[in-house]
């Protein structure tokens, strides 16, 4: 005989709890038991009035952003759908099946809020846990890179002194932005050297800079950037881009350092503009992870795009093994001959014998 299931739905017993209704082997649990994510609110805790309407917990917010990740979410639209259908979600969030989820506009404006910087301090912590746990292991390091595409149709672009001059109406009165790349005197250790104390205020690396683009730095005159010329008129940031089997997009170029070990932790992560290519940022990435985590590596790994003249031989001069193809726009004998000094090189990362 067919059976034939009727819907009917009767409210849950109240000796039914949401702790017994997501399996004890839940991924969720796993990640839940592997990381205390308490130590947010102490990061954002001079961000918050001492009184008024209690916001979402800094936890639970930092608990949906991975949420977001681990299922390849984009929008917080669909991550808060997600969030409100999954019982297992909603257990990690600590929202029992009564309670009603944050809004999406509240994420939002708690990531406005936070900015760069938080974040930034976020993913250090959890990388310092994990160099303290033993999985780290410095003696390789891998270097790459993926395109992230943005929010923004290419049909946005406008000619970027345009774009510029309305977002400085927009931000510049009455506004003071903070430069992360701000190295003013009250921020730099005291020096009595008043030299030494110029010079550091005037560098700005790719980290220190946020990934934003130098635009001092030009394309080839053949090949002129579309970027320098023209910007995206609802996202500034992001720029053209080809993408496999959809033509030209707009985005961004994900950077990583990642270990070598078992675990492959990612020490570092810079999110730059897509037309930066893996070779550029890729000696500051470099010394600044070595010098936070107190790394001396053996060697370091990375395709050929990273393989100009300046960063092989930047990373043999500090000692370094290079395993490094050479970029198509190089020669292997002029590597050699530059690296022992018969083309002495101006300016630059490493400083090469005269």
């Amino acid at each position: 005989m067919m059976g034939i299931k009727e819907r009917v739905f009767s409210p849950l017993p109240r000796d039914v709890s949401l702790e017994d209704l997501v399996p004890k082997g839940n991924f969720y649990r796993r990640l839940e038991a592997a990381s205390n994510l308490s130590f947010v609110r102490e990061l954002a805790r001079d961000l918050y009035a001492r009184g008024g309407r209690p916001s979402v917990d800094p936890v639970v917010f930092f608990k949906l952003q991975l949420v977001m990740f681990f299922e390849g979410l984009r929008s917080e639209r669909e991550l808060m759908r997600i969030a409100a259908d999954r019982l297992s979600v909603r257990w990690y969030l600590g929202y029992d099946l009564h309670e009603a989820l944050p809004d999406h506009s509240n994420l939002t404006r708690t990531r406005e809020r936070f900015g760069l910087s938080v974040f930034r301090r976020f993913f250090e912590r959890i990388v310092e846990e994990r160099v303290e746990a033993g999985l780290v292991r410095g003696d390789e390091l891998f270097f790459g890179s993926t395109k992230v595409e943005g929010n923004a149709a290419v049909d946005s672009l406008a000619p970027r002194w345009a774009v510029e001059a309305h977002l400085g109406e927009l931000f510049d009165e009455g506004h003071v932005e903070h430069d992360p790349g701000d190295r003013s005197e009250a921020c730099l250790p005291t020096a009595a050297d008043p030299v030494l104390r110029e010079r550091n205020a005037a560098e700005k690396d790719w980290v220190s800079r946020d990934g934003a683009q130098d635009r001092s730095f030009k394309g080839t005159p053949w090949r002129e950037r579309t970027s320098d010329t023209r910007a995206s008129r609802t996202d500034p940031d992001a720029t053209p881009m080809t993408w496999v089997a959809s033509g030209r997009k707009l985005g961004y170029q994900a950077h990583y350092v990642v270990d070598g070990g078992k675990a492959s932790i990612v020490l570092n992560v810079l999110v730059a503009s897509s037309e930066v290519t893996e070779n550029r940022p890729m000696l500051d990435l470099l010394w600044r992870t070595c010098f936070r985590w107190k790394l001396r590596p053996h060697h370091v790994t990375a395709d050929g795009k990273c393989g100009t003249l300046e960063n092989v031989a930047a990373l043999e001069e500090a000692g370094v093994r290079a395993y490094v193809a050479l970029h198509e726009s190089g020669s292997r004998h002029v590597l050699a001959r530059r690296y022992l000094g018969q083309y002495p090189r101006e300016g630059g990362t490493a400083q090469y014998r005269q």
